[in-house]
């Protein structure tokens, strides 16, 4: 099996304004749901191919707003050590989308 993404270039300038304007917006607030719906853009994406060449489609079940807790939690932390703690945010945040995706 393997996994193919199917992510455009103007789907990906597309995304990236609009976060780049919500981010502006907010004062930097966005940039904290900004992971979410990055991992969402990709996973819904994708799809993988299995052994015989058939493509099932990935399903993240994700939402910006779903865990708003774990984003508070994360504001905070990043706030307290300056900007570090978002590198770790993001990459917690890919671990509870792809735990959170099905293949249909």
């Amino acid at each position: 099996m393997k996994i193919q993404a199917g992510v455009g270039t103007i789907d990906i300038l597309g995304h990236l304004i609009l976060w780049f304007i919500l981010i502006l917006i907010t004062f930097g607030i966005g940039a904290f749901f900004f992971p979410y719906s990055f991992s969402k853009f990709i996973l819904n994406r994708s799809r993988v191919i299995d052994e015989h060449g058939n493509p099932r489609q990935m399903v993240c079940h994700t939402d910006i707003f779903g865990n708003i807790g774990h984003v508070i939690i994360w504001i905070i932390i990043s706030l307290i050590t300056f900007g570090i703690g978002y590198a770790f945010y993001f990459y917690k945040v890919w671990n509870y989308s792809i735990n959170n995706t099905t293949i249909e």
